[in-house]
């Protein structure tokens, strides 16, 4: 039976701590997996922009053996000039899996529905998984695990936050998100990110003060203002969240070993300042980088797993 990587909460504790463990090999031993999707093809959608996504994907896929087709929305004009339904039957019968950057999470959902093979979500408004994976291994590259840990969330409870949450309460991390009045995460998310949680032995709270949220912290992670598709709102966006600014004040709060995290891109003097994105507590450019191992290991799991 075929499985896809669209949420978080689709996958257990167990499933998503063997995929980061296959994360670390892979990223210490990369020629054991050079040929390991040899004859695969996998193709990758992609209607909002993207550099670390698509480049990590694209190299990821090359470096076990595969062959990538990369798909603009300026190619197939998705929901235009062909329905999902018609592009995902045609992608099947050609590829053996299929990457997809989009807006709406229901177009996600439709090609997982519709498509015989595996479905990677690399990110739509509702989740990010792939970056929530790549975070995770971050985290327990500097930390060594998850329990007892605290991540603190600062700005908008967007697709990113969501990921981070779920995989917050699967791995038993505490997680509180320090949101403006009206940008909290979805609800739904919440409830089922708090139910994992008791389980876990984590804990997940919603607050509007970042100085709350950042005490004591041991990650400090946050996110732009205004997201692809959100560039009306920047005006207002930038009066709600002006309290929510990343800087050295806000840092001090944290643990003396906190490490700041961003998803990138930056907007530098916005949400974080350059003192903290460029500082030694700063591991972005971590993040970056195992985006490539995680995704790989994804890769693996869903075609190895067939």
């Amino acid at each position: 039976m075929k499985r896809d990587f669209i949420s978080i909460a689709d996958w257990t504790t167990e499933e998503l701590l063997q995929i980061l463990d296959l994360t670390k090999n892979m990223k210490e031993h990369p020629g054991k997996y050079s040929q390991a999707l040899r004859g695969k093809s996998i193709a990758m959608i992609f209607e909002k922009q993207s550099l670390r996504t698509h480049v990590t994907f694209d190299v990821g896929i090359h470096q076990l053996g595969a062959h990538s087709v990369s798909l603009s929305q300026a190619n197939i004009s998705l929901g235009k000039r062909e329905s999902v339904y018609d592009v995902a039957k045609n992608l099947e019968r050609w590829v053996d899996t299929l990457v997809i950057r989009t807006y709406a999470h229901q177009t996600c959902l439709d090609f997982a529905k519709h498509m015989a093979c595996p479905v990677i979500n690399a990110l739509d408004d509702h989740e990010h998984p792939c970056q929530a994976m790549g975070d995770f291994f971050t985290i327990r590259e500097k930390f060594g695990g998850f329990k007892g840990k605290k991540l603190a969330w600062v700005g908008d409870g967007n697709n990113v936050c969501h990921s981070l949450m779920l995989m917050a309460a699967k791995v038993g991390m505490d997680f509180v998100a320090a949101t403006p009045r009206g940008y909290e995460p979805n609800q739904l998310i919440f409830d089922v990110a708090s139910k994992v949680a008791r389980q876990s032995e984590g804990r997940i709270d919603i607050v509007q003060n970042p100085k709350e949220a950042v005490h004591d912290a041991d990650v400090v992670y946050t996110d732009v203002w205004a997201s692809m598709g959100q560039e009306a709102e920047k005006e207002q966006r930038a009066q709600s969240f002006k309290d929510f600014q990343v800087n050295k004040e806000l840092m001090r709060l944290a643990k003396h070993e906190a490490v700041f995290m961003h998803c990138l891109p930056a907007h530098r003097g916005e949400e974080v300042t350059d003192e903290v994105v460029d500082s030694s507590q700063s591991v972005v450019f971590d993040e970056a980088e195992n985006r490539l191992h995680s995704q790989k290991a994804i890769l693996y799991t869903l075609l190895k797993g067939e």
